[in-house]
């Protein structure tokens, strides 16, 4: 019983601290890849994210379009993540295994985040092409940096863009390939 009351605990705290952490993950994103922020998606991001970001404003600079607050928030939430999940299965590494493992989650979060992008507008290309919606115009701003270079290689076969299907195989084997480096600490619920 205790055991269930643990693997609930540990499935709450990495459900709320990955979402909290895909907040951050896509207001640098949104910001990096300069997708309009007047969208309705952009928007929630940025009133989500907010309210931890304003305190750090004052203190740390901008990197031109990159929002170093928002970056150290993110950090912060992936630190306290890799603690948590430690501590509660008995396993804390030390600070600077602490900090190793903190980024490593936040890039395979990264790439977890980008491959579900790149799904979610290959259904969209399928169910209603040419529609335009605020959910399909932030997903074309986020993908098409990571498109771009492929579709100049694999061009158009009878109309479809087979772009995704590479970039999306990329994508798993890096995730992939962090994996055994994460473990227990592995963002994917």
């Amino acid at each position: 019983m205790i055991a269930t009351a643990d693997n609930a605990l540990l499935f709450l705290v990495k459900a709320f601290l990955i979402l909290a952490m895909g907040v951050y993950v896509m207001r640098l994103l949104l910001q990096i890849t300069h997708a309009n922020f007047y969208n309705p998606i952009s928007q929630v991001v940025y009133k989500l994210s907010q309210p931890a970001i304003q305190p750090l404003l004052r203190f740390v600079p901008r990197l031109r379009n990159f929002d170093t607050s928002a970056a150290i928030v993110l950090l912060l939430l992936a630190l306290l993540y890799t603690w948590l999940i430690g501590a509660l299965v008995g396993n804390v590494p030390g600070l600077a295994g602490l900090a190793w493992i903190a980024v490593l989650v936040v890039v395979s979060l990264v790439l977890k985040l980008y491959f579900l992008c790149l799904f979610a507008m290959a259904l969209l290309s399928w169910v209603g092409p040419g529609v335009s919606n605020p959910a399909a115009n932030v997903l074309w701003s986020l993908c098409d940096p990571l498109l771009r270079p492929v579709r100049r290689v694999l061009p158009l076969v009878s109309g479809i863009d087979l772009s995704p299907i590479p970039v999306m195989i990329l994508l798993e084997l890096f995730d992939r390939l962090l994996l055994p480096r994460l473990g227990i600490f592995n963002p994917g619920l």
